[in-house]
């Protein structure tokens, strides 16, 4: 009996250090093959999150003209659309119903009025934050949506 048990417990003794790196192996070369595929994805979801806050803060500006006759200026930025700067009559906002939002990068939306391109620039530097760039790195600008 006590033979029996011991068989019984060899068979269950679990995988060999042979299988277990195997198996890394292959999770290793599986991940390798679809990752880039995902981030690929995540970068391309970043940059049209961009663009629709973009596109969104554009809205939020817009109404904030047609009750105050005029963009925020430069210095009063963004903020402006959340909290009624100082002198300024007929603010009926706030004009969006969060805090300004942070680029998907986590950096500041630059805000400028009036714009080299229009009553006003609104633009995010992407991902490295620095101005140019390609790619995910290449900036997303108000005036090319």
């Amino acid at each position: 009996m006590n033979q029996t048990a011991n068989i019984k417990s060899k068979n269950r003794a679990g995988f060999s250090l042979i299988e277990l790196i195997i198996v890394m192996i292959i999770l290793g070369l599986l991940a390798s093959l679809v990752g880039p595929r995902l981030f690929r994805h995540v970068d391309e979801a970043r940059v049209s999150t961009a663009r629709s806050q973009i596109e969104l803060l554009g809205t939020a500006l817009d109404s904030y003209r047609l009750d105050i006759g005029r963009y925020p200026t430069t210095e009063q930025g963004l903020e402006a659309l959340r909290r009624a700067p100082s002198g300024v009559d007929n603010w009926s906002g706030p004009y969006l119903p969060r805090d300004i939002p942070s680029d998907p990068w986590g950096n500041e939306y630059v805000y400028k009025s009036p714009g080299d391109h229009g009553d006003y620039d609104l633009l995010s530097y992407g991902a490295d934050g620095q101005p140019g760039g390609e790619g995910e790195d290449a900036e997303i600008r108000s005036w090319e949506n």
